[in-house]
């Protein structure tokens, strides 16, 4: 699956997800809710891109 990655350097990786924040390993990108945020930053998602 794609990851993605915020402007502070996290990168989202879908296999792993962001458990701490309600979001289960295996989510997609497409499927985090419009409404988390980096949980290093606090960015919202659509200020992230894909990583290569």
């Amino acid at each position: 699956m794609q990851k993605w990655e915020c402007p502070c350097g996290y990168i989202y990786d879908p296999e792993e997800g962001d458990h701490e924040n309600g979001v289960d390993p295996g989510t997609a990108w497409e499927d985090v809710p419009d409404t988390w945020v980096c949980p290093f930053c606090g960015a919202e998602k659509d200020s992230f891109w894909k990583a290569d």
